[in-house]
């Protein structure tokens, strides 16, 4: 207790000098000869205890109402009473009022910092927890809520029910009183109380008393709660419904404290809601977290744990306990883990939220030594996800391309569509030249050299009104892929035979592209308006390739056109139109499109331009699309005559506008949903041709052992090219050529075919190389020109493709070794032996055949068993040096650094002489 305290109870103990017992000192501002009015104000200081060991002290005041002093003199005492006592100075004022100030600080500061530590533990899944409790309290109170006003709905009946009754049993015992009372006035008429002293006669007082209860019992009673045990005593008096909600709170008053009773003669308190007894049940020996002034100024300061701070330790333990058994690894999470084929260790680790040391242990007990940046298998993945206790998930890189075919269609929504004809056939036996009769173009004149060294795509409308798509291919041998690719997409081929010439080599590999994609063959025998054209010399030389035409009793048909003077073609249009009618040609155009790359070409206005041909669905401009290795968004879609147009049906050729690069002629084209699945697949691609090519680059390279062989038997020759074509399918055919023309010792090495026009990069790619450039129908660029120019990089200019193979092929056989051939001249006899001092053993000979020359190469035999071969070191006829020594001479015969010559022996003489490759 303070020392104001103390000296508010010695002032009550001291009187004052007036004789009369005066009130309590106080503390006080006001002047000490002020009359007191209003309230007054005891002081003091209180410690409060707190959780956790702290405490504070805090300034209690107590304000007491005003008491007027009944006579003059009571003013007087009053002042002399204060005078006694001493008030507080400015100084101790200002000294309490900054021990307050810091006081206060220091508590926000120590609340602040312990909030902030209470923040700092909380985590995410404590948060998610407090809120599910939150929750689940939030239900029960509901739950509470909804039992308790069922339980009043029952109540209101019950209590219906008990009045109803309590009504019935007043008007029975109504009725059983008036017939008592009736019987008792009977009995009492005669008697006289005044006339009789003896109190056996005095009964009738007390049933005058029990009237009352009789009275009491006829009127209704107000309806109790049978469930509360204050409804037991409803006679006592009319207070027992007071005390009914006093008595159910009686625990609570004795732990409420004193001043929420404003005085004796208030109103009791209102009954609580029912559900809160489900929220405090369980602290029913706990008092409130207040404090009231008597309780500081009695010291009853002692004050329990709030519910809030309980539940907070209890939470903070949970967390503890749950990091700690975290942390002891008693609690391990199982994942998801998704494998590819191929996993970095660092990569698998992440997946599995696992340290990267215990991964690579892990590995190591398998026996594979690897590192984090080095990559596994996807067997090997899997077993360390299995032995980590995860939940493996394996996928493949090309999971990536499945649904991108799309779905079958129903035969409901096929409708027809137009042929796709292939026309097919040897070189020079008028192909574009009938299509063009056709189209009413000249497409053949602009081909370099009168040949067709593109694959084309062209629509016609026949008279009709049906529509017939032409695909026009090379016959060039080197386009052999062209017309495969040509052969794989159509649905008729015409095979095109010039009159003249009768079926040549690439007639017959068109006959058999055809036969490998299963289509029916319609023959055009063209040129018939030459002189020397002889059909049926031509349908005589198809038996031989089991093609028999319609004349001859087969099921081919055959049609004898001219191109030059347009004659029978529309005999041609009408057997195309009658096969496709056979063969029921349909497709869905209400879905999303596919088909397949023509021909694809790098424009340098447009950049990368593709001629897709549309199979299935319908291509419209704006959709994604992913061709090959390359995507893009469709810009522009062009049909074969250059106009733009909207969309493009199935059997349409079309070319066009917006993709990322060139892709590879006769890759298939789809549309996809958005960018980030074309973009997904595209690199996919582009990463498997890559690997592609590096895997052939290392077979080319061959093993170790031909790779040292190679190194000590020289550099191998090679022949770089660096090929850079119009059109994609021309690149495609003339790497195919050149690779043909290979040597065993001269390999032709193809760095990179590629369209478009030559750049500096491709410059820099020669020179680094050493190869040669090819450009087939582009050009260089300025920039390109001189750096080529000034590195010395050999650009040639082609236009036609066998140019092309002949130059290479002096190339390669420019860089192919001379060969060493062995030319025989003659042999010698050794008739006898002779010993010469300086010069050694020295074989006298006779030439038996042909000739010996001196420097020649030699071969001893003895018993026509080589037994020295080496050169000669001297040849002399007599005492004389000769060059050579004719057949039917003697001569003598030194071989260097060999002496074991015998009589008898013979000596083969030879020359080794260079043949050019």
């Amino acid at each position: 207790m303070s020392d104001g305290n103390e000296r508010n109870q010695d002032g009550n103990n001291t009187p004052s000098q007036g004789g009369e017992q005066t009130r309590s000192s106080r503390l006080s501002l006001r002047p000490a000869g002020r009359q007191e009015v209003g309230r007054t104000v005891d002081a003091g200081s209180v410690r409060q205890s707190f959780s956790h060991g702290r405490s504070k002290v805090v300034q209690v005041e107590v304000r007491k109402p005003k008491r007027n002093a009944a006579g003059p003199g009571a003013g007087a005492a009053a002042r002399g009473g204060r005078a006694g006592g001493r008030a507080l100075t400015a100084a101790e004022l200002a000294a309490r009022q900054r021990a307050l100030e810091l006081q206060r600080k220091a508590a926000a500061e120590e609340a602040a910092r312990r909030e902030e530590e209470k923040i700092q533990i909380m985590s995410a899944a404590e948060a998610a927890r407090r809120a599910a409790e939150e929750e689940r309290l939030i239900s029960e109170q509901k739950a509470a809520e909804i039992a308790a006003l069922k339980e009043s709905e029952q109540q209101a009946a019950r209590e219906q029910a008990a009045a109803e009754a309590a009504a019935r049993a007043a008007e029975q015992a109504a009725a059983e009183a008036a017939a008592r009372e009736a019987e008792e006035a009977a009995r009492s008429a005669p008697l006289d109380p005044r006339s009789h002293s003896t109190g056996g006669v005095q009964l009738a007082a007390p049933v005058q008393r029990l009237r009352p209860l009789a009275e009491r019992a006829i009127m209704p009673p107000r309806p109790v709660q049978p469930s509360r045990p204050a409804a037991a005593a409803p006679a006592r008096n009319n207070e027992t419904l007071h005390l009914r909600s006093g008595a159910a709170a009686g625990g609570d008053d004795e732990r409420r404290p004193a001043p929420r009773r404003s005085g004796p003669g208030a109103p009791p308190a209102p009954p609580r809601r029912p559900s809160a007894p489900s929220r405090k049940g369980g602290g029913s020996d706990r008092r409130s977290g207040r404090i009231d002034v008597r309780a500081a100024i009695e010291g009853d300061d002692d004050k329990t744990r709030s519910l809030a701070s309980v539940r907070r330790q209890r939470d903070r333990e949970r967390r503890q306990a749950e990091l700690e058994r975290l942390r002891s690894d008693q609690v391990r999470v199982v994942r998801d883990v998704i494998v590819p084929e191929t996993i970095t260790v660092a990569e698998l680790a992440n997946r599995m939220a696992a340290r990267q040391g215990e991964v690579i242990k892990a590995l190591m007990k398998m026996g594979v030594m690897a590192t984090a940046a080095q990559s596994i298998d996807g067997d090997t993945a899997e077993l360390v996800v299995e032995e980590f206790g995860h939940r493996i998930k394996r996928v493949s890189e090309s999971d990536v391309e499945i649904g991108i075919e799309g779905v079958e269609d129903n035969a409901d929504d096929l409708k027809p569509r137009a042929p796709v004809v292939t026309v097919m056939g040897h070189v020079d036996h008028g192909k574009t030249s009938l299509l063009d009769a056709l189209r009413t173009t000249d497409v053949a004149a602009s081909e370099a050299g009168g040949i067709t060294q593109h694959i084309g795509a062209y629509q016609i409308t026949a008279p009709s009104g049906k529509k017939i798509t032409f695909i026009d291919t090379p016959g060039h041998e080197a386009f052999t892929s062209m017309r495969a690719r040509g052969a794989s997409v159509t649905d008729i081929v015409v095979l095109v035979v010039a009159a003249d010439d009768g079926v040549m080599p690439q007639t017959i590999e068109a006959i058999k592209h055809a036969k490998a994609a299963n289509a029916p063959i319609i023959v055009a025998i063209n040129k018939i308006d030459k002189p020397g054209a002889n059909p049926n010399r031509v349908r005589q030389e198809l038996l031989n390739h089991e093609i028999v035409v319609e004349e001859m009793g087969g099921d081919t048909q055959d049609v004898e056109v001219s191109a030059l003077k347009r004659i029978g073609l529309d005999k041609l249009e009408e057997c195309i139109l009658l096969q496709s009618e056979m063969l029921d040609l349909k497709a869905n155009p209400d879905r999303v499109a596919e088909g397949v790359v023509i021909e694809s070409r790098l424009d340098r206005g447009r950049g990368p331009v593709a001629a897709l041909l549309v199979q299935k669905g319908t291509l419209r401009r704006g959709d994604i699309v992913v061709a090959g290795a390359e995507w893009g968004r469709v810009r522009a879609v062009l049909d074969d005559r250059g106009r733009q147009v909207k969309e493009a049906g199935p059997s349409m050729p079309v070319e066009v506008l917006g993709l990322t690069g060139v892709p590879g002629a006769g890759e298939p084209f789809v549309v996809v949903e958005n960018d980030a699945r074309a973009r997904e697949i595209s690199e996919f691609r582009q990463r498997k041709i890559k690997e592609k090519e590096a895997a052939s680059q290392v077979a080319a390279r061959g093993t170790l052992d031909q790779m040292l062989a190679r190194i000590q038997a020289g550099v191998q020759k090679e022949v770089a090219l660096l090929i850079k074509a119009d059109v994609q399918g021309s690149a495609e055919a003339i790497s195919t050529t050149v690779q043909k023309l290979a040597h065993e010792e001269v390999a032709v090495r193809v760095l990179n075919a590629s369209v478009g026009q030559i750049t500096e990069s491709d410059i820099q790619l020669a020179k680094a190389s050493d190869a040669i450039i090819v450009a087939f129908n582009v050009r260089a660029t300025t920039q390109a020109r001189e750096l080529a120019q000034r590195e010395g990089v050999d650009i040639r200019y082609y236009s036609i493709i066998y140019q092309v193979a002949d130059d290479v092929e002096q190339l390669v056989k420019g860089k192919v070794a001379p060969k060493h051939r062995e030319k025989f001249l003659g042999y010698a006899e050794v008739r006898q032996v002779f010993n010469i001092t300086k010069t050694g053993k020295v074989a006298g000979c006779y030439v038996t055949e042909g000739l010996v020359k001196r420097g020649c190469g030699v071969r001893l035999l003895r018993d026509n068993v080589v037994i020295h071969e080496g050169e000669l070191s001297q040849l002399k006829r007599f005492k004389d040096d000769v060059k050579e020594v004719a057949r039917g001479y003697e001569c003598g015969l030194s071989f260097a650094g060999y002496n074991d010559l015998r009589e008898g022996d013979m000596v083969e003489c030879y020359e080794m002489e260079v043949i050019p490759a």
